[in-house]
């Protein structure tokens, strides 16, 4: 039997970080690190939970593989969206004006 306080104390901490990077960042790339943080926390939540779990349940050994799978495949179609922004508006700052209202905007933005 594991020990609960140290995986579940790295836990809340990964989820404080990403939920205040989330609350925090305006740079598109940055608040998507917030979101893997919060993921991450919520993989070591459920990997801790399924150890100290006295019976040993296939599915606790396959839900973080699951959560790893998402998690990726997140980070290819928000890094997909980013790129796409980043062209059309010339940067991925989340507060900044559409690249129509920025007077020296990158040729192909327009």
């Amino acid at each position: 039997m594991i020990h609960l306080a140290g995986p579940y104390l790295l836990a809340s901490l990964l989820v404080g970080l990403g939920v205040a990077g989330i609350a925090v960042r305006r740079n598109a790339v940055l608040l998507l690190v917030g979101v893997e943080l919060v993921l991450s926390g919520c993989l070591v939540l459920l990997v801790t939970t399924q150890a100290a779990g006295g019976d040993r349940w296939a599915a606790g050994s396959v839900l973080p593989l699951f959560v790893i799978t998402i998690a990726a495949a997140e980070v290819v179609v928000a890094l997909a969206v980013v790129l796409t922004a980043f062209r059309l508006r010339g940067n991925i700052d989340l507060d900044a004006p559409a690249a129509a209202d920025v007077p020296d905007a990158p040729e192909g933005a327009r």
